[in-house]
């Protein structure tokens, strides 16, 4: 996939919040005191960790395979996923009567595996990390045809998760700031295009790991680059920033923030003690990062993209230990 690709619209985000509307009702929007006290202001946090696959990349799993070509659906998808994204072509690919297939790394989410598995996917495992796995898919899909649902170049993905910041506009819609987390970027890339599309004044901003910063470092330097993908946050892991996203991030994104892991399990113990919610990792770094901008964010309603829940028991030890 390349640049090429033409990116999504405000009205691609609105088609997109029609074509789902039959499948997905919208997820919640809620404050909480202990939250706000943490902060320092207004904060809303959006449950996407409430979608029936526990992430909000279901939003654009429906809206792509539920417009798929009867050929496209003959030949079948094939995805490579740390976990949501294959959950999300999955759940989607079993509601339209598709057959999928998920190429996950060694080592993956034994609940998201388990979940892809139970929702009729064949999970096939490759690779010591998620590039590793995505190479592998794309090698799959050029041997056998299958559709190949990349987890970033993909206008209708972007379109489709767009929606979250559209349905947080329309409970809020007097939010500054929005927060969203950041792996390959479709849910940054649609939550700019959603914002800015309703009012170009709010910022959006970006959360990454230290340790898996291939989408930071690209977008600061306005050209794709690897890094190393160490995060044990499955949401935000990957090495390799993808061209659709990130062209729709170097124009509209506001800000970028990394932060490291530690900080990112400090949040999933906060989301649990302010929230009372599970968040995974990726769910948890907007509350990472809007700690760390604490002082900037004064006097400003925040929102806060809860991107999944779908935790691993290790991964919440490991955050409660700390």
């Amino acid at each position: 996939m390349t640049t090429e690709l033409k990116p999504p619209t405000l009205v691609d985000v609105l088609l997109a919040r029609r074509q789902i509307r039959p499948y997905l009702p919208a997820t919640p929007l809620h404050r909480y005191p202990a939250m706000d006290a943490l902060i320092g202001t207004e904060v809303y946090v959006k449950h996407e960790n409430y979608q029936p696959v526990g992430a909000f990349k279901v939003r654009g799993g429906i809206n792509l395979v539920s417009q798929l070509s009867p050929e496209e659906c003959q030949r079948g998808l094939i995805a490579a996923s740390t976990g949501n994204h294959g959950q999300s072509v999955s759940y989607a690919a079993r509601l339209f009567g598709v057959k999928a297939r998920i190429v996950v790394p060694e080592g993956a989410n034994p609940g998201k595996v388990a979940a892809m598995q139970g929702m009729g996917a064949e999970v096939i495992v490759h690779g010591v990390n998620f590039d590793e796995a995505r190479q592998h898919c794309e090698a799959l899909a050029r041997e056998h045809g299958y559709r190949y649902v990349h987890s970033g170049d993909e206008p209708l993905l972007i379109a489709g998760v767009g929606t979250e910041v559209l349905e947080m506009l329309e409970v809020q819609p007097d939010l500054d700031v929005v927060i969203v987390p950041l792996g390959g970027g479709s849910g940054a890339a649609g939550a700019c295009i959603a914002a800015h599309g309703v009012n170009p004044a709010i910022r959006v901003i970006a959360v990454q790991s230290e340790e898996s910063r291939a989408g930071y470092d690209s977008w600061r330097s306005r050209s794709l680059c690897q890094a190393p993908n160490r995060t044990f946050a499955e949401g935000l892991a990957t090495g390799t920033a993808f061209a659709l996203p990130q062209s729709i991030l170097w124009e509209q994104l506001d800000d970028f923030v990394l932060v490291a892991d530690d900080d990112i399990r400090q949040a999933m113990v906060w989301m649990i003690e302010c929230a009372h919610t599970l968040a995974e990792g990726a769910g948890a770094s907007p509350l990472a990062a809007a700690f760390r901008l604490r002082a900037d964010l004064r006097g400003k309603k925040v929102g806060l993209v809860c991107s999944g829940g779908n935790t691993s028991l290790e991964h919440l030890r490991q955050a409660l230990q700390a």
